[in-house]
């Protein structure tokens, strides 16, 4: 979603291209619009709220993309179903893994555009790591995917897409709620979530609906990089975990290193987390703190962190992230020692500053390297594009 005013540097992405083949992806639509759909393919409407439940059932709950597959649905229509409809899923270009075991995913739409996701997997958990656009508009310097140009919004269908060709991969259908491998979900792929409100609303309402994906709202946390006027609406219309890519404490600094800044500066970012539906002790904020050497990783940086959170009386956790480098990035991540006296100014305040483990550095699927290998550009190419976008901000 755009943000009006002349210091926006957001481009309005293109519109998605249909299918080639003409075919609708059933994949992103909720019950209703699945009914609709039939309705309009010219299925009677008694018969269409039917089929509609059955698909429902049968996508988002086991996982089938294969009308004959449907055994409840008769054979003679498996062919009308066919001709007009699809159950999708993104073509997958390239899966590596890394040795730490995280996975990555370079995924392609039927339109030509590329995206990534990770899977992380932990003893007690495993994370989805989902994009919610191709490309991205902030241009936050310390992160590869904020090199990229926008090209468009992902579709509701091409997020949900993530989470169940990621179930495919794990072979965790039918949906179930123990024993899963994938248990959580973060929004922090390429792009920025609240930036494409509305689809990542709808495709996260899939996700959490009990009689398909039925992941809980409290196993998924969307990241923003302070897109403030969305921030309420999130939580009112999501309800998920709310996650904040903060990075500097200083308006001097996060406004060279999370260009947003200077449209909405710290203050008004936390005092919308201070106002964010369902924050408490229970559900804290979690505020995403990339470590930059000689840039924000003073003591005097962290003390001011502490300050600002005490401030807004926030409930807060504090993920302080190594610096994952990549090919011509400008900064270099701060000493271990370093990080380690800035957690432990945090940690001292009574709030949790935990240092993130970095994982997938050896495939480029750590936090900020992800970026399509078709965009790879030049250090010289990097800074024209940042000096642009600084200028556009006034």
């Amino acid at each position: 979603m755009p943000m009006p005013g002349h210091i926006d540097p957001v481009p309005v992405p293109r519109d998605t291209a249909p299918r080639a083949d003409g075919r609708v992806d059933l994949i992103g639509l909720p019950r209703e619009e699945i009914r609709a759909a039939l309705e309009a393919a010219g299925m009677t409407p008694k018969q269409a709220k039917l089929r509609a439940k059955q698909l429902w059932h049968w996508m988002y709950n086991r996982g089938a993309t294969d009308f004959t597959a449907m055994t409840d649905i008769a054979k003679a229509q498996h062919p009308w179903l066919a001709e007009r409809f699809v159950v999708g899923r993104p073509d997958v270009v390239e899966a590596q893994v890394s040795t730490d075991g995280t996975r990555k995913w370079l995924l392609r739409s039927p339109d030509g555009q590329d995206y990534e996701m990770v899977f992380i997997p932990d003893a007690d958990r495993g994370t989805l790591c989902v994009s919610s656009q191709v490309g991205c508009t902030l241009n936050c310097r310390f992160c590869h995917t904020g090199t990229m140009r926008l090209v468009r919004n992902l579709t509701a269908g091409e997020i949900v897409g993530q989470v169940m060709l990621a179930r495919d991969s794990l072979g965790e259908w039918p949906s179930q709620p123990e024993g899963r491998m994938l248990t959580n979900i973060v929004m922090m792929g390429m792009g920025e979530p609240l930036y494409n409100f509305d689809n990542v609303r709808d495709a996260l309402k899939l996700v959490m609906d009990g009689d398909g994906l039925a992941l809980s709202k409290r196993r998924i946390t969307l990241s923003t990089s302070g897109v403030v006027p969305q921030m309420e609406r999130c939580g009112q219309e999501i309800g998920v975990n709310l996650a904040v890519s903060l990075h500097a404490v200083t308006k001097e600094v996060r406004d060279e290193i999370v260009p947003i800044n200077r449209k909405y500066g710290i203050e008004q970012v936390l005092q919308a987390c201070a106002d964010y539906p369902g924050a408490n002790n229970a559900r804290r904020i979690t505020f995403e703190y990339v470590m930059l050497k000689d840039k924000n990783d003073s003591d005097a940086d962290a003390r001011e962190l502490v300050r600002l959170l005490r401030k807004y009386k926030l409930p807060a956790k504090v993920n302080l992230i190594p610096f994952n480098p990549w090919p011509g990035a400008p900064y270099e991540c701060s000493d271990p020692d370093r990080i380690r006296s800035f957690s432990n100014i945090v940690f001292e305040a009574g709030i949790s500053a935990p240092v993130r483990t970095p994982r997938g550095r050896d495939i480029d699927a750590a936090c900020g390297q992800l970026k399509t290998a078709a965009e790879k550009k030049s250090r010289a190419e990097l800074d024209r594009m940042a000096e642009e976008k600084l200028a556009a901000l006034g």
